[in-house]
């Protein structure tokens, strides 16, 4: 099965974060893309973040009702920070049935030569990039990537933690299920 794999803190999950899912699946030969939530970035500050397992019931809440999205939980396995590379080699040993390809922004892409063997993720796995505003990818000469346009939201998790933090609705920004777990659960206060 090919298998898109689109990393991330989820902090929380949001809309956003599903129409790139579900447009990347639409465009592509993809059958599948999962969420991973990442422990820990080794590029964010982790006392930001709300609990790994309390992040994955929320992407799982959020994609319980698409038999092609998955919330995958598999960088908890694996050493902190998560690195993208130790992630691609885990996976491969696992699901040798499967094709992996990695889901990244523009924005991201852009720094991926700061990234734990970025010369080996790009040689021996297969990007898609969509397209951020302000940020223009650049593939690098025998890398597998393909770059999609992608609807363009100014939807930002650190937008949605604010909002909660001053007593802002989240309505319509996260989908529902996530919106009243967070709120019953006193998420980002």
């Amino acid at each position: 099965m090919k298998i898109g794999l689109y990393f991330g803190s989820f902090n929380p999950i949001h809309t956003g974060h599903l129409i790139i899912a579900s447009h990347v699946l639409n465009e592509t030969n993809l059958q599948q893309l999962w969420l991973v939530v990442s422990p820990q970035n080794p590029f964010k500050q982790e006392h930001s973040l709300l609990s790994e397992y309390h992040r994955l019931h929320l992407a799982t809440l959020a994609v319980e009702d698409d038999e092609r999205l998955r919330a995958s939980d598999i960088e908890f396995k694996l050493p902190k920070p998560s690195y993208t590379i130790d992630t691609m080699v885990y996976l491969k040993e696992k699901y040798p049935q499967h094709e992996f390809t990695i889901i990244i922004g523009s924005d991201s892409f852009q720094n991926i030569q700061k990234w734990k063997n970025a010369s080996i993720l790009l040689a021996e796995y297969s990007f898609v990039i969509y397209n951020r505003p302000g940020f223009i990818a650049t593939i690098p000469d025998g890398a597998k990537a393909v770059i999609l346009d992608a609807p363009m939201l100014s939807i930002s998790a650190t937008h949605i933690r604010n909002n909660i933090k001053e007593g802002k609705s989240i309505q319509y920004l996260v989908p529902e299920k996530v919106r009243e777990y967070i709120e019953a659960n006193h998420y980002y206060k």
